[in-house]
């Protein structure tokens, strides 16, 4: 197993993980499978019904970091710098008690946080071995360092930017009327790997009216001349960083000009948007600036979801670019920045891209066109 994050770093995230723990009167995190964990070790885990668990004291606390880990599971972290991290490793068997071996890790702590992605029955087990606990959700604590993107954090995004700028440059020979959705979708999967992804974490392929539901997914629709159809796209690179990227076709001619001029107040609202972000701004002043122009065209009701969400190792995490969001941008936070139209039973736009907050403004991790692209 090779490792893109030096043990350095990962080193880092640990001790400013205890730290952020500490700030925020926890006494103990106690972090699962999934990318908080991939975060903090570079290696994910896998979440079955035997507990895996990274038991992680805040700062001041003596007990050094452990991973909890079943017999059989073990072997799948050798490639992890877990010696060189600092990492005890307590392997247990089938037959014993895990939770119990957490609390004795944990030393007697009155308030522990579990990452947010626990399942339930790890949290019930937990319960059970610290009945007076308090429970709280690692959530709060992990993404205080996962919200501010590192450099090469930066350069894996920007990547995989590049990477699904090159999808969207290929539209030409994949979406074409007489097509449906479904086999538009599997050629645009097939060539989200070619292009350097590991897979294809989503394909949405939205004709025509099913281009006015922002989460449609594909269908056997047979795409139309004329059809306007959105097509957003996303994948993990080998890192774990994903791309996501919005843009919107007009297939088989010049479409109405109700169509230009719709996509045209869409247009400017993303522009807008994208370049009132800088440090120090609030997530929800980036939002306003994304639904202003929209609003004032008539369309407000027609824009039905936030502007934009984190990315990173999810394809959705913190922040969100939300109204009423008093979230204070700084640099090295990444982010969509998507507006969309949606006219119900007729057809939608979106345009969405990723961008990350610089110490002086923004910029854009996507650049290929942002006009409406004829086919």
């Amino acid at each position: 197993m090779t490792h893109a994050v030096p043990t350095e770093l990962l080193a880092d995230r640990l001790r400013r993980a205890g730290e952020v723990a500490a700030e925020q009167g926890e006494d103990v995190l106690l972090i699962t499978p999934g990318t908080d964990l991939r975060y903090l070790i570079d290696h994910s885990g896998e979440s079955h019904e035997r507990l895996t668990c990274l038991v992680l004291p805040a700062a001041g606390h003596r007990a050094p970091p452990a991973l909890v880990v079943p017999r059989l599971e073990a072997p799948g972290f050798a490639g992890v710098p877990l010696e060189e991290l600092g990492i005890e490793v307590l392997t247990w068997t089938d037959g014993e008690d895990p939770y119990l071996l957490v609390s004795d890790l944990a030393g007697g702590p009155t308030r522990m946080a579990v990452a947010d992605g626990m399942p339930a029955h790890h949290v019930f087990g937990l319960r059970d071995a610290f009945p007076e606990v308090r429970q709280s959700l690692a959530g709060p604590v992990v993404r205080e360092l996962r919200m501010r993107k590192d450099a090469a954090e930066v350069a894996e995004l920007r990547t995989a930017g590049a990477a699904i700028d090159r999808v969207h440059a290929r539209m030409a020979e994949i979406l074409k009327p007489g097509r449906t959705e479904a086999q538009v979708g599997a050629d645009i999967g097939a060539a989200i790997v070619a292009e350097g992804h590991t897979e294809a974490a989503f394909v949405i392929v939205g004709s025509g009216p099913n281009g006015a539901s922002p989460h449609h997914d594909v269908s056997d629709r047979v795409i139309e001349p004329g059809d306007v159809v959105v097509i957003d796209i996303g994948g993990p690179l080998a890192s774990g960083y994903n791309s996501d990227c919005t843009r919107t076709y007009a297939v088989g001619g010049e479409p109405p000009k109700s169509v230009r001029e719709v996509y045209a107040v869409l247009q400017e609202a993303q522009e807008r948007s994208v370049q009132a972000v800088r440090p120090g701004v609030t997530a929800q002043s980036v939002d306003e600036a994304a639904r202003g122009p929209i609003t004032e065209a008539g369309f407000g009701p027609q824009f039905v979801h936030r502007t934009g969400h984190g990315i990173g190792l999810d394809v959705h995490e913190e922040p969100y670019i939300v109204g009423g969001s008093t979230l204070t941008l700084k640099p090295g936070m990444a982010f969509s920045v998507e507006p969309g139209i949606y006219l119900d039973g007729e057809w939608g736009a979106r345009i969405e891209d990723i961008v990350v907050v610089t110490e002086t403004g923004v910029e854009r991790l996507n650049n290929g066109p942002r006009d409406l692209v004829v086919l």
